[in-house]
This record gives C-alpha cells, sequence and structure tokens, in this order.
C-alpha cells in the first residue's frame, strides 16, 4: 500500500513515512493511492472477531511496511481492557427511541481521539526506535485533541508535544487535563484567540520546508493518516454490534467540526462496510451543515467563529474535507489545488451542481444543533434513560433524531464523557453528580504549567527553537 497527496506533488509513500509526516510537503493530505475492497465473504469472517483482531484485519490493509507480530504488538499494547476499561474498547447501547450510541470515550482522557492517539502514541515509538530518530510534535486543540495526544506521547522516547489550544476557551476540565501534565516532553502554549487561529499556526509551520525538516516537526492533528485509519476500525466494530446479518444497513450520526472522524466513516463506506448515510452533525459553527446541504463551503475566520457550549465542535476551517473533496473530484488533484486557492484567499467554493453525487453517490448529509437544543436533548435523556450525555454527543442525538428515516437503525457516535463539561451538565439538569473515574478526582485543583502567546507563527516558532536549544 502506497499513499499519495490530495495535491498530487509528493512522491508515492509507505505507511511508516506518512504516519510521521503530518501536510503532505506540497501542502495537501495524504491518502492511500485504492480503499481495499471488502467483499461479503471478508466481512462475513470480520463479524465475530474481537477489537483487538479487528484491528490487526483492518490496519494490515494499511500499514504494509510493519511487520504483522510487530503491527499485532502496537495494537495489543493499545486496545486493551486496562487502557479502555474493558474488552470491546467500544461498546454499542440502545436509547429507548432506537437510537444506538457506539461509546469512544472510554480512554485515558475521556474522549474518542483516544481511540486513534493511543494507537499513535505506540506506532509513533515503534517507528522513531526503529529508525533511531526523535519528533517534535505540533498541534492544536479545540478541547479533547490536546489532552488525548498528550496523555498518549508523555513520557514517550524521542518524542516532544508543542500543543496549542485558544486561550479561555475549552472547559475547564480540558484545560486542567492539559495543563496539569509535567512532563519535561510536554509543552502548552495558550494562543490568544481561536481554535482556527492555532489550527493556521500549525498550517504556516508545516508549510515552512526549512524549519520543518531541521525540527523534525510533525503533527497529531487529524490531518494525521493514522488517526483516520485507527478510526476506520470502530465503524466496522460499530456496524457489527448494531446489526445481526452483513444484508443489513445502518447509518452513522457524527458530531463533526475538523471532518477527521466523519472522514474515517467515509472511507469505511468506501471500502464496502454496508453504511447507508453518514450523517453530518454541527454545532452553531455550522461551515459543514451549509456544504451538504447547498454544496457551498466558505470558511469562516476566527472572528466569526461563535464560542458554543460544543466547544470541540468551534471550528470554521474543516482540516480533513479535503480528503473527501480529492474523492468527490474523482481524485483530479489539479481541481483540489485549485479549490483550495479559492480557499486560501479566503472565498471558498461551490459544488452545488454536484449535491445529488454527494447525497447519493457518497451518503452524505447533515443537520445543525443549537445550544436549547443540546441543553433539552440531555435534560430529555437524563430524564427517560437515567444517563448523561455530553455536550457533543447530544448534538448527535438531536440531528439524528431530526433526520432519521423510517425504520433506520443510526449509530450516534458518543465524542466525550459528561465530567468534562460540568458547567453545560449543570445548566441543563442542575445539580447532579457527574460520574467521573477515580483517577481524575481532583484534577481540576492540580497545579497548571502553560505558556500565553499571541496568535503568531514566528513566535511560536521561536518558543519551540529556544526550548529545543
Amino acid at each position: 500500500m502506497k499513499y499519495i497527496s490530495t495535491r498530487g506533488q509528493t512522491a508515492r509513500k509507505q505507511f511508516s513515512e506518512v504516519l510521521l509526516m503530518g501536510l503532505a510537503p506540497d501542502g495537501g493530505l495524504m491518502l492511500p493511492e485504492s480503499y481495499p475492497e471488502i467483499g461479503p465473504a471478508v466481512l462475513h469472517e470480520w463479524r465475530g472477531l474481537s477489537y483487538p483482531d479487528l484491528a490487526f484485519s483492518i490496519m494490515s490493509l494499511f500499514a504494509t511496511d510493519i511487520p504483522p507480530a510487530d503491527l499485532r504488538d502496537i495494537i495489543d499494547r493499545t486496545y486493551n481492557a486496562e487502557v479502555f476499561g474493558s474488552d470491546e474498547i467500544t461498546p454499542v447501547r440502545t436509547l429507548r427511541d432506537g437510537i444506538r450510541i457506539q461509546a469512544l470515550s472510554n480512554g485515558p482522557t475521556l474522549a474518542f481521539k483516544d481511540i486513534a492517539m493511543q494507537f499513535l502514541g505506540n506506532a509513533f515509538e515503534y517507528v522513531l526506535a526503529k529508525e533511531g530518530e526523535s519528533l517534535n510534535i505540533l498541534g492544536a486543540t479545540s478541547g479533547d485533541t490536546g489532552s488525548a495526544a498528550e496523555y498518549a506521547l508523555r513520557g514517550k522516547a524521542g518524542v516532544n508535544v508543542f500543543m496549542m489550544s485558544p486561550e479561555g476557551k475549552m472547559s475547564a476540565f480540558q484545560r486542567a487535563q492539559m495543563y496539569s501534565l509535567q512532563d519535561e516532553n510536554i509543552h502548552n502554549i495558550a494562543i490568544e484567540g481561536m481554535f482556527d487561529d492555532c489550527q493556521d499556526i500549525v498550517k504556516a509551520l508545516q508549510n515552512d520546508a526549512h524549519f520543518k525538516e531541521e525540527y523534525r516537526i510533525s503533527t497529531v492533528n487529524s490531518i494525521n493518516w493514522g488517526r483516520v485509519l485507527a478510526q476506520i476500525v470502530y465503524y466496522f466494530y460499530g456496524y457489527f454490534r448494531a446489526t445481526t446479518s452483513n444484508e443489513q444497513k445502518v447509518s452513522f450520526c457524527v458530531p463533526s467540526g475538523n471532518f477527521g472522524n466523519v472522514c474515517a466513516g467515509h472511507i469505511a463506506r468506501q471500502m464496502g462496510l454496508p453504511i447507508h448515510r453518514l450523517i453530518v452533525a454541527t454545532n452553531e459553527n455550522d461551515v459543514l451543515d451549509q456544504f451538504f446541504k447547498t454544496g457551498e463551503y466558505r470558511p469562516r475566520n476566527a472572528s466569526h467563529t461563535y464560542v458554543t457550549s460544543s466547544p470541540s465542535m468551534d471550528i470554521s476551517k474543516a482540516s480533513n474535507f479535503e480528503r473527501f473533496i480529492f474523492d468527490l473530484m474523482e481524485r483530479d488533484a489539479d481541481e483540489v489545488q485549485a479549490l483550495w486557492a479559492e480557499v486560501g484567499v479566503g472565498k471558498g467554493f461551490d459544488l452545488g451542481f454536484m449535491l445529488d453525487t454527494i447525497h447519493e453517490k457518497y451518503g452524505f448529509v447533515s443537520g445543525k444543533s443549537l445550544h436549547r437544543n443540546r441543553l433539552e436533548v440531555i435534560r430529555q435523556v437524563y430524564k427517560e434513560e437515567g444517563e448523561l450525555l455530553d455536550p457533543h454527543t447530544a448534538d448527535g442525538v438531536k440531528v439524528a433524531r431530526e433526520l432519521r428515516e423510517a425504520g433506520e437503525t443510526i449509530i450516534c457516535l458518543e465524542t466525550a464523557l459528561p465530567a468534562k463539561f460540568a458547567e453545560t451538565i449543570a445548566e441543563a439538569v442542575g445539580a447532579v453528580e457527574i460520574p467521573r473515574p477515580a483517577k481524575l478526582a481532583g484534577l481540576e485543583d492540580l497545579p497548571q504549567r502553560v505558556t500565553v502567546m499571541p496568535a503568531n507563527a514566528e513566535a511560536v516558532k521561536q518558543l519551540i527553537r529556544d526550548t529545543l536549544a
């Protein structure tokens, strides 16, 4: 399996190379040259597999340059009950109205990002040790990616992490998870601005070829192919847990900001997983909802991005969206480059003439949820089911209920546990006890370590230089 860039100007790469690189040298995103085709016989074989066995079966198709025994070891160290609380890793439960919820948030930081980040941390360490190299991870987070990355990479040999987050825009729990880490290889940077400012700095440094090479800069943001690969697995696992035969179809509803999570679902569908629809759920920052309804993609700048009660989706430039557009444009890299040139100058683009293809061939639809909607869903589910949903998952449930067709099985991907968003939970249901793992008791009271900086790429470069000197 070789990998190519969505911009078409990067030489074909192997999995281990792509794992470490982040953005492609030409500014694009890396994807497999083609997706493996999974037929009925293989689906039948995979149906009864455990999560680690399924992960190995899927990842083996993509990570062909890692010896099977080594890949198996990485996977077994990643997906086990000690890390994720149960052998199922991502169990599926059903609400009274029939909406399924796939629990993706039982890892160390209580967010779905752990599923991919734990794999990435172990894979990074393996590849770096094999090559005798070191790596400096530069990331941006709107809430969950940062803590998941830091917990996966803390203390890892040969890895430093520089993680940017928007100052004051995350929940107190999210800030404490990141800033309380005292490991020498973890460096938190609070940027005076929005998440998109952080993401722009990542891209600026990734596009500085000299700086990137000199300081061995990579990323764990959702643009990293290793993360997308790890997320493909739970779509297959969720499908098998929600169905009794491979003749059935399901739809997935995915709360989305950066398009990484649902991009993995798109690839699973392209591989042959019987997915009827991929339902994108946004919050008030509805750039993706606008695209899937109209064909217009109009990214907004930070000053036009709302601060909401589902903060991990407060994103107006979807980093992974280019991967889907590459497939939509039948992998015409020149066309993708032209479209993103329009994005680069703040115009965006209009593919309204392709809406039928987007909906019919690729199965995408969308909806959005507002603050009052997520509060209502949290309140209603707590009253009827006795369980709490985090605000992002509540956005997903709202949209799933709104768009569900007669007889349609919808799996809503849970994005985090409610303990991370105590303020919003209290607003929805009042002062109730929110379950929290014992190891995270008193988290917000721990001393915190963070550097506050302006939204300036050159300033961040200098910080990295000074830290690594």
